[in-house]
């Protein structure tokens, strides 16, 4: 890419805070960012916790053992993605983590013609099996799939959940960028539509729901003319609170404002 992709500007935010974000509001759960150590890493929620890769140039194995490690007593499933997935939609991380709860050790998504280990869902109890493949020089992924029970999630497996069907119909969610020219084209795409409604003393005459694009609640703010600061709250899809511009947002979620002034 010729520049980190971490601190790759999205929509006024970067990749990796809409990364993080999106798996916030997808499980609930921790998120946990694995760098290189030392790495500078752009500014990121309060709530996300950073681990530091303890060899570095063993690739992605050997992050998703340090991750899958860090949130294993709190955790017993993990959705690891990579940083440059910025269509990644909650509906796909839900689905896939699915799997996991139904039995398998790992969901593996197999869409738009490959495996996508870097998109999929791991048992945290893994860990230890990662942690001995990459000391043993097995780096690649598929070794680990090779001493656990993985449930390949091909396109109409994904496709099956109506959810996922009906707002990433195309699995975006796997979409990665590599390369400037990938990065420009990505970018250059309108953000996802989503509804906004205002409320209280911010509907001023205009309380019915309206359809805008939008990438972040900031984004969201701006088309519906709301001045988001200072006492403006977002609600995401009814319960999700949130007063930072930065949350990240997926097709079909409905953003409402509210005012905490009288009225609101």
């Amino acid at each position: 890419m010729g520049a980190p992709k971490a601190a790759l500007e999205w929509h006024g935010s970067t990749l990796l805070r809409r990364t993080v974000g999106i798996l916030a509001r997808a499980t609930g759960g921790p998120v946990v960012v694995v760098r290189a150590r030392g790495q500078d890493l752009p500014a990121l929620p309060p709530d996300v916790e950073v681990v530091d890769d303890p060899r570095e140039g063993q690739g992605p194995s050997q992050g998703l053992a340090a991750g899958l490690a860090a949130i294993a007593d709190r955790a017993g499933a993990a959705f690891v993605s990579s940083t440059d997935m910025p269509f990644l939609h909650p509906a796909f991380v839900r689905r896939v983590l699915r799997a996991v709860a139904e039995g398998a050790d790992v969901g593996l998504p197999v869409a738009r013609g490959y495996p996508q280990p870097l998109a999929a869902a791991y048992r945290t109890a893994l860990a230890p099996v990662a942690e001995r493949l990459v000391a043993a020089g097995r780096l690649r992924p598929a070794f680990l799939f090779e001493e656990c029970v993985v449930s390949r999630l091909d396109e109409a497996a994904l496709m099956d959940d109506p959810v996922l069907a009906a707002l990433d119909p195309g699995l975006d969610s796997v979409v990665n960028i590599n390369e400037p020219d990938e990065y420009r084209t990505a970018r250059s795409q309108p953000g996802p539509e989503i509804t906004v409604q205002r409320f209280g003393v911010l509907a001023n005459g205009h309380r019915a729901p309206q359809a805008v694009r939008a990438a972040t609640v900031a984004e969201a703010a701006a088309a519906a003319g709301v001045d988001f600061g200072g006492h403006v709250t977002a609600a995401l899809n009814g319960d999700q609170i949130t007063r930072d511009g930065q949350t990240p947002l997926a097709a079909g979620d409905t953003v409402f404002f509210l005012s905490a002034d009288a009225g609101g």
